[in-house]
């Protein structure tokens, strides 16, 4: 197959394709980019690696470009962000020229609106697989399988780090919130627009709408316990259509009391119009001293994360007639610490290795279904979890995924 890997020269499209390169069946690789030079460098990078890899300048606001470089390819990778600007558009040109598609969409707007074009791409045979990379992506195939272990699902909850063990140094912070332009990333960007107004949770069985920076807390298999942040994102919208949970779902971050504090203090100015999304994600990387005070006025409101883990899904249900929780969260196969439990420190890493290895599902077929989905509802996560074991670094045969089951009350 030909791959068309749009936005391939950012951090997390760049780590797609240096994974893409050496799956089967990848014919060739085109990195488009509207920053060309970077492109060409990525390609160079990995020309000898595996499949022949070549750079084109493609900006995906100009029709005529984006439909040009989707003429000829068999899938494209779509990692331009942010998705509730750019994701619809993609996607819509993908099913126009019938060309299969995987993204790392991680806004719950444009991925309601991208599922609804479930019926057009049905009708051009494409398979569109929406959201994934880290969260969405691995968090969902971590939800699916801690679910297997339960008859029914009551609620379901997924969560990623945000600082502290498992979430990066400080300068992969700096350089997930700051572009090579220096100006606020994409995925900072994102992130100030899913802490501000209102985000989508399950309760009861329905989608919601609440404000975010909502206080969760789980007692979880192992003795560990604590509590996390809501925040918006697509999974507690997607795992309602293929988990069907019949109580809530959120998407958590797993976070300090002084940044969520912080995060709180940039939601009041955002929601108050003081701040834009942009001049919000701008302060986040260099934070000012009077909202750094502000923050420290509320941050005895937000509750330590405890013991939980850094990123994890966990699913409470029914067992046997009795209520259980299922704890899954990603294992260690080198016990040094470099392992998937580690991957999370670089989330472009955590993010462009899942898209890559979706890919790899759709190459061969065994993921192709033609319609628009979340990862859960087309990937076999026990095929991922084994692929992405054996491409971090080991051969695949250790244990890439930990689930836990515990009996409300006493353990399984």
């Amino acid at each position: 197959m030909r791959v068309l890997a749009l936005g391939g020269a950012g951090a997390m499209g760049a780590e797609a394709v240096r994974t893409a390169v050496r799956l089967p069946g990848v014919a060739e690789i085109v990195v488009a980019d509207r920053d060309y030079s970077a492109a060409d460098a990525l390609a160079r990078e990995v020309s000898n690696i595996g499949a022949p890899v070549s750079p084109r300048k493609v900006d995906v606001t100009d029709r005529q470009e984006l439909y040009a470089a989707l003429d000829g390819v068999d899938v494209v990778l779509n990692t331009v962000g942010p998705y509730y600007r750019f994701g619809l558009t993609v996607l819509r040109a993908a099913i126009e020229t019938g060309t299969h598609y995987l993204d790392i969409c991680d806004d719950w707007e444009p991925t309601l609106q991208m599922l609804e074009l479930d019926a057009e791409a049905a009708e051009a045979g494409v398979c569109a697989i929406v959201g994934m990379g880290a969260s969405p992506g691995v968090s969902n195939l971590l939800a699916a399988r801690a679910v297997r272990e339960l008859d029914s699902v009551v609620d379901v909850y997924t969560a990623w780090p945000v600082e502290g063990p498992g979430a990066g140094s400080a300068d992969d912070a700096d350089a997930q919130l700051t572009g090579p332009d220096g100006r606020p990333s994409a995925a900072a960007v994102h992130w100030m627009q899913q802490i501000s107004g209102t985000v989508a949770v399950v309760r009861d069985g329905q989608i919601a709408q609440e404000a975010p920076l909502r206080a969760v807390s789980l007692s979880l298999p192992g003795g560990r316990s604590g509590t996390a942040y809501t925040v918006g994102h697509p999974e507690p919208v997607t795992l309602r259509r293929t988990l069907r949970p019949s109580g809530d779902s959120a998407n958590l971050m797993v976070i300090t009391p002084g940044t969520a504090a912080y995060l709180d203090v940039l939601r009041t100015d955002i929601d108050k119009g003081r701040l834009t999304n942009e001049t919000a994600a701008a302060d986040l990387a260099s934070p000012s001293l009077r909202r750094g005070v502000r923050s420290m006025a509320r941050a005895a409101k937000f509750k330590s994360p405890g013991t939980l883990p850094p990123f994890f899904a966990a699913a409470m249900g029914i067992k046997d007639g009795q209520r259980y929780t299922a704890l899954a969260h990603l294992g260690d196969d080198t016990g040094d610490g470099t392992g998937l439990a580690s991957l999370t420190s670089d989330m472009a890493r955590a993010t462009g290795i899942p898209l890559a290895l979706g890919l790899s599902q759709i190459v061969d077929g065994a993921a192709v279904r033609a319609g628009v989905h979340p990862p859960d509802a087309v990937v076999d996560p026990d095929r991922f979890f084994h692929d992405l074991a054996a491409t971090v670094g080991g051969d695949g045969s250790g244990t890439s995924v930990v689930v836990e089951l515990e009996r409300a009350g006493g353990a399984a």
